[in-house]
């Protein structure tokens, strides 16, 4: 095994995104358990810009994945600038967090001293022999590796040039200890000698981690199980080039309800798309944490500073972690309870920009009050209560109520109409509305006038009660809606 860091530092964990597609969910879970566990035990959490992948590295998923993590709530807490990095600005804006993209010549020092040592070496093969070798293990039935046709040249092949840099990976057993998974171990006679560059200018992913968790001193590797298979050659790499082993914890993937692989590409897992669909952070936050763990309680709603204390990386589970939408739909509606209405005001705003709709703070908290019972999501506050702000067209008979008549219904509201405009305008609310209504139904079934009232303010089949609808519009507003229906029956 490698050797485990001697004298741990405190606390430092990384969170290091590639920027080649939206920040996903699983992405997304991967920087909440780092930046739990962080915060938990008074260490830092590190951002760092994977983009040495130039071809597919596109700048937009970059600003999209630190727009992501921002709004999440997930700050971090250095960049290149030093301590701080987050609230220090660079050239390209105030997040500093390290890019891969930057550190070429740091690198490129690495690269050489293994190359130095014998440790690595420069590969001639091209991929058409490549592809030759592999066919020909495969006939025989053995693993598909790198035959090592490369390995102990002592001089350049003449007249070819070098298509990749090697690591020679050496036939033993590596076995570390998982904070997730326990004792693992590995035989690497299946791996081949591994590419780690293309050449000194261009490292690839499984080298380029290991310098860089090395030199920012990283002491806890926390990311999904799919990077299992990498640890091994990433020890390896630390043990030729003399650096100390971090712990590794890999946590379990998320997937579907069908307990299929939910897809990076799959566009309903992008982070930000849960924003634009009106969940709240601190609901997403809780829900994540809870794909593949649990507190030691039966707690299921907790606030950001409960997470922090609660969590416990070696509760997090082996088994996949399922995504039940219902679950978050739940969360969010419970910390929608837990939020005031100035606040969901506030976090309406784009919303109802994005309807060309706007209204008052006062009239928007009386909105508020009447969905928030039925809301999963900022957005349902604007799709269940859009008859407040606008009446849609509907069908007379949408008024006349299933035992009754169009005569009968048209009556009711005829006699709403009269008994409400006798109320004063300032005492438009719930009360004096309740007393109103209840008279006029008088001895009459229920439904014969409060179904065509609820109608006629709402224009739906299914609304909130005509008492609560009416003291949001106001009497103006409500009388209009009632003198409308009117007007459709006597059509």
């Amino acid at each position: 095994m490698a050797k485990p860091m001697e004298n741990p530092p405190k606390v430092r964990v990384r969170m290091a995104p590639s920027p080649t597609g939206p920040l996903h969910v699983g992405g997304a879970r991967t920087a909440l358990f780092n930046w739990l566990f962080a915060r938990q035990k008074g260490g830092a959490f590190i951002l760092r810009i994977e983009d040495t992948d130039k071809e597919r590295s596109e700048k937009k998923y970059e600003e999209e994945l630190l727009a992501g993590l921002a709004w999440l709530g997930l700050d971090w807490d250095e960049g290149p600038l030093g301590n701080g990095g987050r609230l220090m600005e660079d050239e390209e804006g105030p997040y500093g967090p390290y890019r891969q993209s930057r550190r070429t010549e740091i690198y490129k020092k690495y690269l050489q001293e293994l190359i130095t040592k014998g440790e690595a070496y420069y590969c001639y093969c091209t991929k058409e022999e490549l592809e030759a070798q592999r066919d020909a293990l495969l006939a025989q039935g053995l693993p598909p590796k790198y035959n090592g046709r490369c390995r102990n040249l002592k001089t350049p092949e003449a007249g070819r040039r070098p298509e990749v840099i090697r690591f020679k990976v050496p036939e033993t057993k590596v076995e570390f200890e998982d904070m997730v998974r326990g004792k693992v171990s590995f035989d690497t006679s299946l791996f081949g000698d591994i590419i780690i560059a293309k050449d000194l200018e261009n490292p690839l992913y499984n080298f380029a981690v290991v310098v860089d968790d090395e030199l920012m001193k990283i002491s806890h590797v926390i990311r999904g199980e799919e990077h299992l298979s990498n640890t091994p050659k990433q020890i390896l790499m630390q043990r030729a080039l003399g650096f100390q082993e971090p712990v590794y914890a890999h946590i379990p993937l998320i997937l579907n309800p069908d307990r299929s692989k939910m897809s990076k590409r799959f566009s309903d897992t992008a982070l930000l798309q849960f924003k634009e669909k009106g969940y709240l952070p601190e609901a997403l936050m809780n829900f994540l944490a809870f794909l593949g763990w649990h507190p030691k309680d039966d707690s299921e709603v907790l606030s950001k500073k409960e997470l922090i204390k609660a969590f416990d990386l070696t509760r997090v589970q082996q088994a996949g972690a399922i995504f039940n939408q219902e679950k978050l739909d739940w969360l969010n509606r419970e910390h929608l309870k837990n939020t005031d209405d100035k606040k969901i005001v506030e976090l309406l705003g784009p919303f109802l920009q994005n309807k060309r709709l706007a209204a008052p703070e006062e009239f928007l908290k009386k909105v508020i009050a009447v969905e928030r019972g039925r809301a999963s999501t900022l957005n349902d506050f604007i799709e269940l209560g859009h008859f407040f702000f606008a009446l849609p067209e509907y069908e007379p008979s949408l008024l006349v109520w299933k035992e009754s008549t169009a005569p009968e219904a048209r009556a009711a509201l005829e006699a709403a109409l009269a008994d409400l405009s006798k109320i004063d305008p300032m005492n438009f609310e719930r009360g004096v509305l309740s007393d109103a209504v209840a008279s006029i139904v008088g001895d009459k079934k229920r439904g014969v006038v409060l179904w065509p009232l609820r109608v006629a303010l709402s224009g739906l089949g299914a609304s909130p009660d005509p008492v609560e609808i009416m003291e949001v519009l106001g009497k103006e507003e409500s009388l209009k809606r009632i003198g409308g229906a009117i007007a459709k029956l006597k059509k």
